[in-house]
This record gives structure tokens, C-alpha cells and sequence, in this order.
């Protein structure tokens, strides 16, 4: 006799509700740590305040995957809403204990429907995968048979901390001559002043265009000072204490940036970005803000012990400054592009 199969389902959660975003976040956590006990997951905290406070640039939506009524996997959706449209990035985990049934595909595809149903043609979908694993892992399988296909290779690297003292004062000693004029400034969560956040701002919408994004397009990013400030104030109330860098050029305009997010529960430290203005290039700021951020996040932080990173990997000057401080290969992020009409 032929089993039934099991009846699956996806349904928007209700995030609101505090026992389904804790079931979404211990699926999300397993599946991300399957293999990957080095891996950097959201807190509970992260999660709750991504699609309870959301980016207001960015609609986020939130899935539950379902097995004759049980939650064994999680997606979810994030939809630009004042830029690039078209696309949508999609995140499917899957809980270790119900993998290898078919539910990541068919969440997949289920996800795929909710994005185009949003009139969204360019989805992109991300996987955490070996260094060098290649088109024969079951991630890469998993796209294609979707429609999806290889867009970008960012290699994720760690660094070990503490960085000894020194070192961070030898790199900006020796950045120094070269950008005479910038001062180099840092600050700590929300306290970034207005007159420089209106200049912050443009530098940050010009990242998605400049950086790297292997065989997708962006626009740049609409961030308005207020979108800034609100998009920090979540990062906070989450439990993230933010540090932001900053090369300031002499008629006041912010030339470069780098941000780091610590996790006060546990002091992780992620770089979220870092990027020159591309009339400011040349003159070393990116080592510059990069150790001077560094400095103030091991002092603050003694207890930190690591920061993770990735960078595409054909972005062959932030990879260079990166390898020099220290940072080593751990795997790869892989980002699969599907272009589709809708249905």
C-alpha cells in the first residue's frame, strides 16, 4: 500500500504571534547551523524586529512551511518598495529533521508564486555552500531545477580577535599621508548627526551600483536620512550596538564608510559594509576606516572573538584589504538569479 503524502502548505505568519516567531527563528537557526557551527544566526530579537519593525523601504514577509499541520520550514520575502521593483530576494530554510522529503523545493516554488504574484521578475535566492562546492551539491541542483541559475560568489572570510594594537595603529599611520585634509570619525548607534547623515546617505544608495553584483543589475538605493535613522533604531532595539567610521573629505561630505553590528548578547561582530566614494578613491581610506572601526569595536568589546565578512569574489581591492588584516576563507556564499514574467 502506497503511503499518502504528506498534505504541505505555505501560510504568511502571523508575527504578532510570540510561539510562531520562535518556531520560525529555532528552524531558521538548525537549518543555518547544519554543518556550519562557525555560522553567524539572528537572534530572536533580529528576527522579531526585521518583520515587526521593518525597513521602510522594504516590505518583509514572513512564512511558515507546513506537514500535515506542523511547521518544518520557514521562507521568507523581502520586496524593494522605492527602488529595483522588479526584484525580490527569497530566504528557504528547512528544519535538519524533516530535510531530504522534497520541502525546500516545493517551498521554493511556493515562494517563487508569492514573488511573482507581487509583480516581481528578478528573484534572487542565497545558499551558505563549501569553498569551491560545485554544481553538484544539492543547493545548486535545488536552484536549477526552480529556474534558477548562478548570479554571484561571495566568499565569506573570518578575522580573530583581538587584532593586536599596534597592527590597527600601523595601518593608519600609514594610510594617513595619503588622505591629509579627511578626518576619521567614528560613532556609536544613533549618534551620527544630521548634517552628516544627509551626506552618509547618498553614500550608502551608491553601494548597490558600485559593488560588485556579478550577472545582476541595481539601481541605486533611494535612503533618505529618515529611512537611515529608522533602519538604526531597529538595529538597536534588536540588541545590536552599531559602529559607523567615517572618512569626512574637506568640504564635509562623507568620502567613505564602514559599519560594524556587535551582538551584545554574545558579542559577534559582522561587517555590513564598507565603500569609498567613487570620487574619493585612491587616498587609502578604505584601510583607513576599516582599522580605525576596528580599534574602537575591540575596545569597547574585549571579549569579541571573531568577525565575519563576505565580498563578492571578483572584488579583488576590498579582498586585498581584507586578506592583509587578517581575514580567512570559510565558505562560500552563493547568490541564484531566476528573470520570469509573471504568471
Amino acid at each position: 500500500m502506497t503511503a499518502l503524502r504528506p498534505l504541505r502548505s505555505l501560510r504568511p505568519l502571523d508575527t504578532a504571534d510570540d510561539a510562531a516567531l520562535a518556531e520560525a527563528h529555532r528552524i531558521c537557526a538548525a537549518a543555518l547551523q547544519q554543518g556550519r557551527p562557525h555560522a553567524p544566526v539572528w537572534s530572536l530579537a533580529e528576527l522579531a524586529h526585521t518583520f515587526r519593525d521593518p525597513d521602510p523601504g522594504e516590505e518583509a514577509r514572513l512564512y511558515g512551511w507546513f506537514a500535515d499541520g506542523a511547521m518544518v520550514g520557514t521562507g521568507s520575502l523581502f520586496l524593494p518598495l522605492l527602488d529595483n521593483r522588479e526584484k525580490a530576494w527569497l530566504l528557504v530554510f528547512v528544519d535538519p529533521a524533516a530535510q531530504g522529503r522534497g520541502h525546500g523545493t516545493a517551498l521554493l516554488a511556493a515562494l517563487v508564486a508569492e514573488a511573482q504574484a507581487a509583480d516581481r521578475t528578478t528573484l534572487l535566492v542565497e545558499a551558505f555552500l563549501p569553498a569551491g562546492a560545485g554544481p553538484a551539491h544539492p543547493a545548486h541542483r535545488m536552484a536549477a531545477r526552480a529556474g534558477f541559475e548562478l548570479a554571484t560568489n561571495e566568499v565569506v572570510r573570518h578575522l580573530d580577535l583581538p587584532v593586536p594594537e599596534e597592527r590597527l595603529d600601523a595601518w593608519c599611520a600609514e594610510a594617513a599621508p595619503h588622505h591629509e585634509g579627511y578626518d576619521v570619525v567614528t560613532y556609536v548607534d544613533d549618534a551620527v548627526p544630521d548634517d552628516v547623515v544627509a551626506s552618509l546617505v547618498v553614500l550608502h544608495g551608491q553601494l548597490a551600483v558600485d559593488a560588485p553584483t556579478g550577472s545582476v543589475q541595481w539601481e541605486e538605493e533611494r535612503i533618505t536620512p529618515e529611512r537611515f535613522r529608522a533602519q538604526r533604531a531597529s538595529s538597536i532595539a534588536s540588541g545590536l550596538r552599531m559602529y559607523e567610521t567615517l572618512a569626512i573629505a574637506p568640504d564635509g561630505a562623507v568620502a567613505a564608510q564602514s559599519t560594524l553590528a556587535v551582538r551584545l548578547a554574545d558579542d559577534d561582530v559582522a561587517q555590513w559594509g564598507t565603500f569609498v566614494h567613487r570620487e574619493h578613491r585612491g587616498h587609502r581610506l578604505g584601510l583607513a576606516v576599516k582599522a580605525a572601526n576596528l580599534r574602537a569595536v575591540q575596545r569597547a568589546h574585549p571579549t569579541a572573538s571573531r568577525v565575519h565578512t563576505q565580498n563578492e569574489e571578483t572584488n579583488r581591492w576590498m579582498i586585498a584589504i581584507n586578506e592583509r588584516m587578517g581575514f580567512r576563507p570559510v565558505e562560500d556564499c552563493l547568490a541564484f538569479v531566476r528573470n520570469a514574467a509573471r504568471p
